[in-house]
């Protein structure tokens, strides 16, 4: 799954983006493809939780506000040492009050918000192995969801299509963002 930076390349794309949405809209798989895209690093965003978190959501429990701070500010945290550099991370950012936090800790994020309808989004879930959050918290993702609004430095994305065809989609809107 080879993405081409697109012509102006890299250089011109020193932020950071937060891939964002609820589970199985491809944070994990379209994260890395456009990070590659940019000439930048990715941080998958589920290793930034600490393992109370990660055995909550194994047992099906939704994560709370409480427990989503840690999360959230370790992410801000890794996305404030790449200001002016670029980079990519994924978090789920369900709720405006956590873009919000994210930020707080690093100012100059954009969001990528991956879209799509619950069916897609469940059948892609269940065909996925060894994650830990079970499609019981579906429901719960997307009562949560928050999306972007227009004062957010963001797009949406539809996650319909290849991972390619998303990619591209998704650099390309990126790229329109004002600076």
């Amino acid at each position: 799954m080879r993405t081409t930076p697109l012509p102006d390349g890299p250089a011109d794309f020193p932020r950071v983006v937060v891939v964002m949405g609820v589970a199985g809209t491809g944070k994990t798989t379209i994260g890395p493809l456009v990070a590659e895209a940019l000439g930048a690093p990715y941080a998958e965003g589920d290793d930034f939780h600490p393992a109370a978190n990660v055995a909550k959501m194994s047992a099906g429990i939704p994560l709370d506000d409480e427990d989503r701070a840690p999360w959230l500010d370790a992410i801000g945290q890794w996305a404030h040492g790449r200001d002016g550099l670029g980079g990519v991370v994924s978090s789920s950012a369900l709720k405006r009050i956590y873009r919000d936090r994210l930020r707080a800790a690093a100012p100059g994020v954009v969001f990528l918000h991956l879209t799509g309808d619950r069916e897609l989004i469940e059948r892609r879930m269940r065909a996925r192995q060894g994650h830990f959050m079970p499609t019981a918290l579906l429901d719960s993702q997307f009562a949560t969801l928050q999306p972007l609004r227009e004062d957010e430095a963001g797009v949406a994305v539809d996650v319909s299509g290849t991972p390619e065809e998303i990619t591209a989609r998704a650099v390309a809107a990126l790229r329109r963002l004002p600076h």
